[in-house]
């Protein structure tokens, strides 16, 4: 079995990789950059360059491939990498020529709160290609991971132990899931390779639900640094969500987004997560004590 991972140098590509090797399949690694790939291609991957925003890519990395997983996105792109060339024109893209190339299962991952209905962008974007993607006649899996732990990981660890202030965006006491991005590897592997994944929309999520003033503190604990705290107010998000949008359109999206984490209902039940497969969850303790003890950002190998 080949497969065609589709932003192989993402968090979610590159941890779901490693995996599918050691499992025996044949891993066709998509990026726009194959340069950075090289700890990949060592590993056996075949990496290979492509791009969302260029068809005949696209067309030439699926040629030959079973499967295809999506991890790609353009959260933050600007200019011609935008989340409307991306998330919206470009996976519409990649799902036709999958199709077109008779490729045997697609997983599309989206996000968690994806809806038409959102206040966010990305969100509406991650939605439109869950229905293009459900009409394309394609066999599918839809995995809608909760809010990565290791993002927000890299925003608060690094200045609570370097003692830079830690940024908050809103007030921080709305409880939000997150999950791990080698938690999601996991249900990534199970989707390509149990049939009764097929059809089915999968909610990842975390173990917990805690808020962002929460999240600081398990950093706290697990550096024994206290951290330094700055709020930017929900009324200055969203005047950066309304005004900005005309001429930053990613800045004005960011902005949106952390009203929207900090105002909607953000908790996802983890036995909701577990009753579809059952994994241990790693919880952000066990994030902030490994990347605490060994002075970087990484993950427990032991968990990988």
């Amino acid at each position: 079995m080949r497969i065609l991972v589709v932003g192989a140098s993402s968090r979610l590509g590159r941890a779901v990789i490693p995996h599918l090797l050691a499992r025996g399949w044949e891993v066709r690694a998509m990026t726009r950059h194959p340069s950075g790939l090289g700890d990949l291609a060592a590993q056996g991957a075949q990496v290979v360059q492509g791009d969302l925003r260029d068809r005949r890519s696209i067309e030439r990395a699926v040629q030959g491939c079973t499967h295809v997983l999506s991890a790609a996105h353009a959260l933050s792109g600007t200019g011609h990498n935008s989340s409307e060339a991306v998330d919206l024109r470009g996976i519409s893209t990649l799902i036709d020529a999958a199709a077109h190339a008779q490729v045997e299962h697609f997983v599309f991952t989206s996000a968690w709160g994806s809806s038409s209905e959102s206040p966010v962008d990305f969100m509406r974007y991650k939605a439109a290609g869950e229905r293009y993607l459900r009409g394309s006649g394609l066999s599918w899996t839809i995995l809608r991971p909760a809010a990565f732990m290791e993002f927000w990981a890299t925003l608060m660890w690094e200045p609570v132990v370097r003692g830079r202030p830690v940024m908050l965006f809103g007030r921080g006491q709305n409880p939000i899931n997150y999950v791990a991005v080698q938690d999601v590897a996991f249900f990534v592997v199970a989707a390509l390779e149990d049939p009764a994944a097929r059809g089915r929309v999968i909610d990842v999520g975390g173990p917990e639900n805690i808020s962002l003033r929460e999240v600081v503190r398990v950093f706290e604990r697990a550096s024994g640094k206290s951290a330094r705290v700055k709020v930017v107010p929900l009324w200055v998000l969203h005047a950066v969500a309304v005004l900005m949008r005309p001429f930053h359109r990613p800045l004005a999206r960011l902005a949106a987004l952390a009203v929207w984490q900090d105002t909607a209902d953000m908790r996802l039940a983890p036995a909701r997560t577990l009753a579809q497969d059952p994994v241990r969850l790693t919880s952000l303790r066990e994030i902030a004590e490994w990347t605490s003890a060994q002075g970087t950002l990484q993950v427990d190998p032991a968990r990988a």
